[in-house]
């Protein structure tokens, strides 16, 4: 059973610097690289050097090891280093990593990164090539040999239950598609700059798997982003407000697998979003209507829908509606499907430009920030807030 009460973490660090590369199709530079670049644009943000560093946080599926990455950027002694599983389930769980260890005093200045060439390089959305086998990779046994080979085939399972369950049709999913369109058309970091659509530009789009389209689909990108997270009263004296980590969670739920939990006893929801929404509810004392902005992992839109509903945003089958209506401004830099696919890590940068006030698309007196990893998978998700 998952925690029941409000843990310690909430406010006790901070995040005091991002920095990235440019987004691209062919970054032309090996992911070390990228990662190293990104660590130092984050550094520099934050006012610190190198030196100041004593941990370093990434996903298991990143190529550029901490110990590597330190070596390369000019960082010397490290006191923590921790990676997370799940691929862009990890992404708020870089963060939450962090924050314990600048919580109890293991390190003080921890840099969470991300850094992959996903289109130049190995492609996640080519599906299963090869696998060496594993307990986990058991679970797709049973999926690969009718032909789910990719993480489309694997959502759409879920997507097509959604819309059977609720009487919808898949322009649901087109609003989502729209909303993040909109952002990134007017974010020049974004692929998609200067490129809104429309409902019928998502209807005329080609089928990938039934009921996604192409535009429900998020991109694959090169780049890096890095994070700095430290204490909330280190943070004040550099050069950013801080964006204090109000809450942070991981969550996984019963009969959970990578994308391919469809042996629960219901297929329209996100059970492990519903134990992360929990726990940040609980820590943050807070609930969605006192959210000011979200920023919701968007590899495939269908899940965009679920996350709100497992929020609490609205009721079940009833997020496209709020979408279409935007009640609530969502993945204000474009999300994965308008500025990059980063596995998350650009979403938790646009959380703080957005309390900052230093985001292309501001939302005026933005003060508290929803911030989700990736669904279908173990996952994690933060509350970013501004400092009191």
């Amino acid at each position: 059973m998952s925690v029941r009460k409000r843990d310690a973490l909430g406010g006790r660090a901070a995040i005091a610097g991002i920095g990235a590369t440019e987004f691209s199709k062919d970054s032309g530079r090996s992911e070390l690289r990228l990662a190293v670049e990104a660590v130092r644009a984050a550094l520099d943000d934050a006012g610190l050097t190198p030196g100041d560093v004593d941990g370093m946080v990434t996903f298991t599926m990143d190529t550029s090891p901490e110990i590597t990455v330190a070596q390369a950027a000019g960082i010397g002694e490290l006191s923590f280093f921790s990676r997370i599983h799940y691929g862009g389930g990890a992404a708020c769980a870089t963060v939450q990593q962090a924050a314990l260890a600048v919580a109890t005093g293991v390190a003080e200045v921890v840099v969470c990164y991300r850094a992959f060439n996903e289109r130049s390089g190995r492609r996640f959305g080519s599906g299963v090539q090869h696998r060496e086998p594993s307990a986990e990779g058991a679970a797709l046994g049973w999926s690969l040999p009718f032909g789910l080979l990719t993480p489309a085939s694997w959502v759409a399972m879920a997507a097509q239950r959604y819309l059977h369950t609720y009487g919808l049709t898949p322009e649901a999913f087109g609003h989502v598609a729209v909303v993040d369109r909109k952002w990134a058309a007017t974010n020049p970091a974004a692929y998609f700059h200067g490129r809104p659509i429309t409902l019928a530009d998502h209807a005329a789009s080609r089928w990938i798997v039934e009921p996604l389209r192409l535009l429900d689909c998020c991109q694959e990108t090169d780049g890096g982003q890095a994070i700095v997270v430290t204490s909330v009263e280190r943070a004040r004296d550099l050069p950013h407000p801080p964006a204090v980590i109000a809450a942070a969670a991981q969550g996984a739920g019963r009969g959970q697998e990578q994308m391919t939990s469809f042996y629960r006893d219901d297929l329209t929801g996100l059970p492990e979003m519903d134990v992360v929404a929990r726990q940040l509810w609980r820590t943050a004392g807070l609930g969605p209507a006192e959210v000011d902005v979200a920023i919701l992992y968007d590899h495939f839109t269908p899940f965009v829908l679920m996350q709100l509903e497992e929020f609490g945003f609205c009721g079940k089958g009833e997020a496209a509606e709020f979408v279409a209506e935007e009640r609530l401004p969502i993945n204000t830099h474009g999300g994965q499907l308008g500025e990059a696919y980063l596995h998350g890590m650009n979403g938790i940068a646009e959380g703080v430009r957005q309390l900052r006030g230093t985001a292309v698309n501001p939302i005026p007196g933005a003060e508290r920030v929803l911030v989700t990893a990736g669904t279908g998978v173990p996952t994690s998700g933060l509350v970013l807030a501004a400092d009191d």
